[in-house]
């Protein structure tokens, strides 16, 4: 329904401005390729529509609050797509090039044979057009986020960080983030993310930070959901009844549970799920809020498994750092060791029979 026109390309690979690596480490045969909008809404405004009035919007409608999907498939692909939904301030970019220039996991992923769809969510991106008022700001902010990615405590890096660390690459990191048209809602996301896997097919939904709480609730939604890898979520469902408090934290937003009926909870309880988290993450309370803004998400990621798991479900926390791969930031799929970690997803995925 939403196939764009079959090719069959070799990739090239291309040096990129902001670095001397190389984008695809090795050419990939692209089968299909397209782009589509999935889910949304429209809304229609009072009266009747008069072509002869331009000024005057009666009767006209409004498309909006859907999702934006760019999509690849290698050829002899994996039964199981990847599908990707990045997390907050970003859009699909999150998944595209690195900041200098190497492959991010949309190649990465394409060269392990796996078809890849990269959304951009509701009111996010390529998908801005809302169907309710928003308000654009022009408050700067880069100081705080690269405390909070766990880049380092600015302008200074944590000294193990595995994100490139020249000018160049920062400023492109800073100008791929891209602001909300909309009230973030979490249920209109999801809504749009159920389109996204009806047009997809089975798959691997991979989320990162605050797409973690609608990667929960696409999951619930969707039977499509074959697996979820959660790449930092920001927050976690617990069974009515079963939500813990809140950790107390220097961090301004504290990690928080969300309380949904038992019967949609258990829905999770019958898919593989894999919880990833980087380094400089603290054990113990510190001032540092942007490092302890994570170390309350962990122990709340802890609890959200013990329920799954003790629910009858297959859920996973992982640190990377005890898997070996150090240094990783909150942006694990841009790091200088973002290879490493796609190796240990697809060496999950295999485990889990969604290798196939």
């Amino acid at each position: 329904m939403f196939k764009g026109k079959k090719v069959l390309m070799a990739a090239v690979c291309m040096w990129l401005t902001a670095g001397t690596a190389l984008a695809f480490s090795r050419p990939v045969t692209i089968a299909e390729q397209g782009s589509f909008m999935a889910g949304g809404t429209v809304i229609t405004a009072p009266g009747t529509y008069d072509g002869t009035k331009p000024a005057d919007h009666a009767g006209e409608t409004l498309h909006g609050d859907h999702a934006y999907v760019f999509y690849q498939k290698p050829v002899h692909a994996h039964r199981y797509a990847m599908v990707f939904l990045h997390g907050y301030g970003q859009s699909a970019k999150t998944w595209e090039t690195t900041a200098d220039g190497r492959d991010g996991f949309q190649n990465i992923f394409l060269e392990k044979g796996y078809a890849t769809y990269l959304v951009d969510q509701p009111r996010r991106g390529r998908a801005g057009r809302a169907t309710v008022p928003g308000e654009i700001t022009a408050q700067p902010d880069d100081q705080a986020w690269f405390n909070m990615f766990r880049f380092g405590q600015w302008p200074n890096y944590y000294d193990n960080a595995a994100f490139p660390r020249d000018a160049a690459s920062m400023d492109q990191f800073f100008h791929a983030m891209t602001p909300d048209t909309g009230k973030f809602d979490e249920g209109i996301v999801a809504d749009a993310m159920a389109a996204v896997f009806a047009a997809s097919g089975d798959g691997v939904l991979v989320t990162h930070s605050a797409g973690g709480g609608p990667g929960w609730a696409t999951a619930m939604k969707s039977d499509k959901v074959r697996g979820v890898i959660a790449l930092e979520p920001g927050t976690f469902p617990f069974p009515e009844g079963e939500v813990p408090a809140a950790e107390p934290t220097t961090s301004p937003f504290p990690a928080v549970g969300k309380a949904v009926p038992l019967q949609e909870f258990m829905k999770l309880t019958k898919i593989p799920i894999v919880v990833y988290f980087g380094d400089n993450i603290p054990t113990a309370p510190t001032e540092n809020w942007g490092a302890d803004n994570w170390r309350v998400r962990v122990n709340l990621a802890r609890k959200w498994a013990a329920a799954v798991n003790a629910h009858g479900g297959d859920a996973a926390v992982v640190m990377l750092p005890e898997l070996g791969i150090k240094g990783s930031t909150h942006f694990m799929m841009s790091d200088l060791n973002n290879t490493e970690v796609a190796d240990a997803m697809e060496a999950w995925m295999r485990e889990k029979g969604l290798a196939k």
